[in-house]
């Protein structure tokens, strides 16, 4: 596994550890930097720092774009990996539009349930759709 899908899978591990305990992602994040062991890429600290920076506009676009599931209802894995999906997606510059949609669906298949690449792989495809401004790159 590459480093940055390593990164990525531990930011949606962190993410979602976070969401269960009703806890601060940043404040999880920080306790795992003080642990060390292991160590945490600058990339996974970059991912986490920017879901939780764009978390109210990222939970929108999941409560506008998942048709048929709230938030709420929506399996607590699918709901990490959509978050980095969507991170990466509208504001990691660096990410090619479909590199982050086919890193957050092999993430969903390795992690959630077999339903759940296809409704990864169809949220952040209409989300690219509808932000994508004629001919150019996803929105910032």
């Amino acid at each position: 596994m590459a480093a940055r899908s390593k990164a990525r899978k531990r930011a949606v591990d962190l993410i979602y550890e976070a969401d269960l305990r009703g806890a601060d992602p940043v404040s999880t994040l920080a306790e795992r930097i003080a642990l060390a062991d292991p160590p945490i890429s600058d990339y996974t600290i970059e991912l986490i720092e920017g879901v939780a920076e764009h978390r109210a506009a990222i939970d929108q676009l999941l409560n506008d774009y998942s048709e048929g599931w709230t938030l709420d209802r929506m399996p607590g894995v699918d709901r990490a990996v959509l978050r980095v999906g969507l991170y990466e997606l509208l504001w990691a510059t660096d990410v090619p539009d479909a590199v982050a949609i086919d890193e957050a669906v092999e993430l969903a298949k390795l992690l959630s349930t077999d339903d759940s690449p296809k409704f990864v792989n169809g949220i952040l495809g209409r989300v690219l759709r509808d932000q994508l401004p004629a001919g150019g790159t996803a929105a910032t």
